[in-house]
């Protein structure tokens, strides 16, 4: 929601300020995704794909997955089953 949705955008602006590139977000306990939470995770992917780096998600909702399908933006964000997986993913092969 809003609220939510401006605390996560300044958190996230935050790290992206000190040189955090890589970013990743644990989805698991959001049953909700509003316009405006998609709209933080649009400017936080379009930004972070910006300065060289990368945006990815995991333990997605039934409901929050299919939100970003139907927006499109799973095409967009990896998300991933656990954290020691997605952390792995953001090291170079």
């Amino acid at each position: 929601m809003y609220g939510e949705a401006v605390a996560l955008h300044e958190m996230l602006h935050s790290l992206m300020k000190v040189g955090q590139k890589n970013i990743l977000l644990n989805l698991g306990e959001v049953t909700q995704l509003d316009s405006s939470g998609i709209g933080v995770l649009v400017r936080t992917y379009l930004s972070v794909k910006k300065s060289g780096g990368a945006l990815k998600v995991m333990h997605l909702t039934k409901q929050v997955q299919r939100i970003l399908e139907v927006t499109r933006l799973s095409e967009l964000l990896e998300d991933y089953p656990d954290e020691e997986a997605a952390l792995k993913s953001f090291t170079p092969q």
